[in-house]
């Protein structure tokens, strides 16, 4: 099916177990140990790999001498580019050939791979591996390489620049005007499960039992990379211990593994350290940031403009779109956005946490904030004078947009009207205290998938879909579907995802995967109820499915009465017209108080509230707990997360999480969010959008908003840390 028309009503329509606030399906499997990720699947005489990283930024290697490592007890192979295989090449999207000559682009590039008996040993005939460098001059800075930057032009991403109206004209004749640079810092997803792979062969086909959100995507970037036929990769991954993008495009690991276990033929295991993440893997980029924001005197904007640069690999064209919200965000007639990347000597960037608005928003609501200060408006009024009537660059409704409801519910339940408008002036012993919103958007894409579903002889379902569970849900709100679809208990209903010999899927990433996986799983369920339909003799408009029956009027038969060997269908759903005709996003406000120490600058979150509209809300719980979390990557945004770049030698210092700082419990005290009715009839079967992401957009610009009302402090370099705030504070008399 394509979107390609408004969605009637449909069997979702009616209160069931849609949307309950369900218990995770995989629960009991994960806090008992039963569910296996990656590196815990057991096979007969496997190897282990350790990666040998550059030691340098850029350069070339001169001699690399393998025999004491090759010489350690255990080890049966050191691959190198002198015994790697010629491999197929591309940007991260489309390849990741390793070992390819002796050229180093970047630090902690892998230069060797030890294959030992057992882990202990590989990671020790490591360390005697001898690389020795022939060092080049490197590009590492984001800042010190703007000269260099140039327009982007990925294939699967928004044109890096919009232009409406006459913004310069417009932005100059503008009575009010703030024209602000916000900087944002280089950042590591930081999951909790290692990128871990085991590999091993079966004649000419490859198996892979690996950590990675986008499994037929993998499988096509591995075929390219091995040049093999992709029907003869498998990519197994039931369970991922988080990836927040850093699993999206398959790393060096599971071409590491494939290559040694085809050389070897005996399956091959690795995973890459904590540190070794920081570097063989994706991060975000850092962003630097110009707002320009003109309005009259009233607040009514006249110009918007946003200008982004990021930088990324020589070789890439992904860039991070932190100006992309701004095209659609806030109305207003004369609009400007811009991106541009610079070519820097370091690891590939690529997405992380929603990728653009999770860091375009960090500047575009605080320069709101310093907008509506210079207006004496209330922030929120000042984005209900801005509300859009349709999207403002493409000129096409909205397929819903519920932004002021959260607005004003979330103001309400926060407390908003007590806030005093002026810095400084809320104290609570030492502490000066301070609050601050913002708004929040992300969009809604929607991905090509395809699903089955099969009624059993039992009367139990089983659904099927290559679908991953990044640990948002998949398993619980695919069984939420299938059971009120088929009338079933969720107990009566096995979900199986994680393997690439399942239907293709959009898999995990960018808040897309509930509604793509969601919507096709849709579509076989209502195939499957006319195929039972059929079979019992009624008119499956008029059937009803409850308690393993199907009724119509005054008949009503078991579905096991149905089945002899079992009844199987398919569904499918990709993007059509609605994707274009209609302006598809996620709502939200965030709501923030912070405390300031007023003699030592100490910041402390008191509490947070968010506000969301996502369409049909699938599972309330685990739609809660996601954007609860995005909200914590928030406050780690604004006040925690930066890997910090040695500009001389293009290595990230901090690269572990000892010293790479996310929120702990202590950081996050009272923090809630909710999510208002909402069925969005142009989104997908589903009337659903993304969540997984919204709760990040614009949470930390709503911290770092409320510490400028708390003590009068404007920090525009995130996060804001002690010395940054200490130096912006107001010279206190």
């Amino acid at each position: 099916m394509e979107m390609n028309s408004p969605v009637g009503s449909n069997a979702l329509d009616t209160e069931g177990v849609v949307g309950k606030p369900l218990d995770r399906v995989d629960g009991p499997l994960k806090v008992t140990g039963g569910a296996r990720y990656a590196y815990e699947v057991q096979q007969q005489n496997a190897l282990y790999g350790f990666v040998v990283e550059a030691s340098i930024g850029k350069g070339t290697i001169r001699s690399l001498d393998t025999r004491a490592a090759e010489n350690t007890p255990g080890v049966v192979l050191v691959l190198t580019h002198r015994n790697a295989p010629t491999q197929g090449t591309g940007n991260h999207r489309e390849a990741h050939p390793v070992l390819t000559g002796p050229q180093v682009t970047y630090y902690g590039q892998p230069v060797a791979f030890v294959v030992a008996e057992s882990f202990e040993q590989a990671r020790a005939a490591a360390y005697l591996v001898d690389v020795k460098y022939d060092r080049s001059s490197g590009k590492y800075a984001l800042r010190q390489n703007l000269d260099q930057a140039r327009v982007p032009h990925p294939d699967d991403a928004p044109a890096a620049d919009s232009a409406v109206g006459d913004f310069a004209g417009a932005f100059a004749g503008a009575p009010v005007q703030v024209d602000v640079t916000y900087t944002t810092p280089l950042q590591s997803h930081a999951m909790m499960e290692p990128h871990a792979t085991l590999a091993m062969w079966d004649g000419d086909r490859l198996i892979l039992h690996t950590a990675n959100q986008m499994l037929n995507q993998g499988q096509k970037v591995i075929a390219t990379t091995l040049k093999i036929p992709v029907e003869n990769i498998r990519l197994i991954s039931p369970f991922i211990g988080g990836g927040f993008g850093g699993k999206l495009w398959v790393n060096a690991d599971a071409i590491l593994a494939a290559i040694a276990s085809r050389q070897l033929k005996q399956p091959v295991k690795t995973a890459l350290t904590r540190q070794q993440i920081f570097h063989v893997t994706t991060h975000r980029s850092d962003t630097i940031q110009r707002v320009r924001l003109g309005t009259d005197r009233d607040g009514r904007m006249l110009a918007i403009g946003h200008d982004v640069f990021s930088g990324n690999l020589p070789s890439e064209q992904t860039y991070e779109g932190a100006a992309l919200q701004t095209r659609t965000l806030y109305a207003g007639a004369n609009r400007l956005t811009r991106h541009r990347l610079a070519p820097l000597d370091i690891p590939v960037a690529s997405s992380m946490r929603a990728p653009g608005e999770s860091v375009g928003l960090m500047a575009l609501e605080c320069a709101m904030d310093e907008l509506a200060e210079k207006l004496n408006l209330d922030p929120i009024e000042l984005r209900l004078r801005n509300e859009p009537s349709e999207d403002p660059e493409q000129h096409i409704p909205y397929s819903s947009r519920h932004l002021v409801a959260c607005m004003q519910e979330g103001a309400r339940l926060f407390g908003w009207d007590k806030r005093n408008a002026k810095p400084g002036q809320v104290r609570d012993g030492r502490w000066l205290v301070g609050m601050g919103m913002a708004a929040a958007t992300r969009g809604n894409p929607l991905r090509p998938s395809s699903a089955s579903v099969r009624l059993n002889p039992d009367g139990t379902a089983t659904v099927q879909m290559a679908m991953t569970d990044i640990g948002t849900g998949t398993y619980t709100i695919l069984a939420q579907i299938t059971a009120e679809m088929l009338g079933l208990p969720t107990d009566r209903v096995r979900v199986e995802l994680g393997d690439t010999n399942f239907p293709e899927a959009a898999g995990s990433g960018g808040s897309w995967g509930a509604g793509s996986s969601g919507s096709a799983l849709f579509e076989a369920c209502e195939s499957l109820r006319e195929k039972l339909a059929q079979q019992a003799g009624m008119d499956v408009k008029t059937a009803r499915f409850a308690d393993g029956r199907i009724a119509s009027g005054e008949r009503s038969i078991k579905l096991t009465d149905l089945v002899d060997t079992g009844i199987e269908a398919d569904g499918e759903i990709g993007p059509g017209r609605n994707n274009k005709e209609f302006s598809q996003q996620s709502y939200g406000a965030h709501f923030a108080e912070v405390g300031v120490d007023a003699d030592t600058g100490e910041l402390r979150l008191r509490r947070m509230l968010g506000v969301f509209t996502a369409g049909r809300v699938l599972n309330a719980k685990t739609a809660r707990s996601q954007a609860i979390g995005g909200m914590v990557f928030g406050v780690g945004a604004a006040l925690h997360e930066a890997m910090t770049l040695d500009p001389r030698f293009g290595y990230f210092v901090n690269r572990d999480l000892a010293e790479y700082l996310v929120p702990v419990h202590a950081d996050i005290p009272a923090i809630d969010a909710i999510f208002l009715p909402e069925l969005d009839q142009q989104s997908n079967p589903l009337k659903s959008k993304g969540i997984g992401e919204l709760g990040i957009c614009g949470a930390g610009a709503s911290l770092a908003n409320a510490i400028y009302n708390a003590c009068g402090a404007r920090v525009r370099d995130f996060p804001v840390t002690l010395d940054k705030l200490l130096s912006s504070l107001p010279i206190q008399t």
